[in-house]
Order: C-alpha cells, then sequence, then structure tokens
C-alpha cells in the first residue's frame, strides 16, 4: 500500500503550496494526485486563511475539484460585505447557451452510468447548438461559432481540450457546482427562450 504524501515541515510553506493555485483558479484532482491530498489535509486551514479575504473554499471530493468563491453576505448585513477578491464574469449569450447545453448533456451523461469522463468532439458540441439554429444556417458559420465559443469556455476552466486530439474535449465536472439542479429545472423554458431570440436576431440580420 503507498505512503500517505508526506507535508512540509514547513506550515508556512505548506499552506502557500495549496493556496497559490486555488488563488489562480481551479484545483483538480486529476492534475495532481500529491497536492490534493495536502489540499484534503490542510482544507480546515485553507477555509480559515480565504475566510479572512471574504471567500469561501468549495471543495467536492466525490468530483475531484475546489476552488475559491466570494462568501454570500445577508442583505440585511452591509457592514460585513467586503470588495470582490474573485470578480463575476459577465457571459455572452451564445456562451451561456453552450455552458447550458453541455450541462445538460452531463446530467443526461450522469444518468446512464458508466464512465466519469464526458468526451465530445467538436463535431458533437456543434450538433447540441444545431437544433437552436435557424434552418439553413451554414455549416462552415456554425463550426466556426462553435470554436469561438468552446475557446471561451475553455479559458474559463468549464471544458478542457485532450491532448494529441484535435478537436476533442472533455467536460469539466466542475460546471455541475455553477450550473446548479434548480437552474437546471427551468433548463427547458430558457432553450424555449434562448431560441425564440436566437430566431430573432437570424431574421433580424435577413433584414439588414
Amino acid at each position: 500500500m503507498a505512503d500517505e504524501p508526506q507535508l512540509s515541515s514547513n506550515p508556512a510553506a505548506e499552506l502557500s503550496a495549496v493556496l497559490i493555485p486555488l488563488l489562480k483558479g481551479v484545483t483538480y484532482r486529476t492534475d495532481d494526485a500529491a497536492h490534493w491530498s495536502a489540499l484534503l489535509q490542510l482544507q480546515g486551514r485553507v477555509r480559515d486563511h480565504v475566510a479572512v479575504l471574504g471567500l469561501e473554499l468549495m471543495l467536492d471530493e466525490a468530483e475531484g475539484y475546489a476552488f475559491l468563491r466570494s462568501r454570500t453576505v445577508p442583505d440585511d448585513d452591509p457592514a460585513a460585505r467586503l470588495p470582490r477578491l474573485v470578480a463575476r464574469r459577465p457571459l455572452s449569450f451564445p456562451v451561456s447557451l453552450l455552458l447550458a447545453l453541455l450541462r445538460k448533456k452531463l446530467a443526461e451523461f450522469d444518468a446512464g452510468g458508466g464512465d466519469t469522463r464526458l468526451i465530445l468532439s467538436r463535431e458533437q458540441v456543434a450538433e447540441l447548438l444545431r437544433v437552436f439554429m435557424p434552418e439553413g444556417s451554414n455549416e462552415a458559420r456554425l463550426i466556426d461559432q462553435v470554436d469561438t465559443q468552446l475557446n471561451k469556455v475553455v479559458e474559463l476552466g468549464f471544458v478542457r481540450r485532450l491532448r494529441g486530439q484535435d478537436g476533442v474535449f472533455e467536460v469539466q465536472r466542475i460546471l455541475k457546482a455553477f450550473v446548479d439542479a434548480q437552474w437546471l429545472g427551468e433548463f427547458e423554458v430558457r432553450l424555449a427562450a434562448y431560441r425564440a431570440q436566437l430566431q430573432g436576431r437570424a431574421e433580424a440580420s435577413d433584414e439588414e
């Protein structure tokens, strides 16, 4: 049986080693098992430390990811509010639509059991979006739009490219933490609104 990773004899260095990556973005178990183990062991100290910054540690041990987010402050306690260290990122309509479709696809994938990694090709992502595009949409233009939106979603950390496989992506399970069950429950209503907005844009474009 393999030995458990040993933490450094320097407590400050131990904490810094797990805090700095969290301040930069998401920490994944699959990226570095030893680093993940250290985070699990130090999570109490991490929570105490980031609380001073108005942040909280969101750690899902089962799914294998962790990230920091701004703490929710009650509306009736304005004195407890701090400047946001983790900025909100406004998403464009097309990116929001793609995230919604990927979240639904992930839910369907999980319901089917089996593999835990959802892998999709660029063409499969395009197929998800095609149903919301006006009939007769240009195929080349659709693929260009898919590439643009996928690049943004990769940048946000919800999808990653697979090395050595051009046009193949893995949907990151952290997406479940950002598109929650309540949002997903309203999914069909949202998609109807998305479709109407897309159709309206297409009609406006045709009139120009």
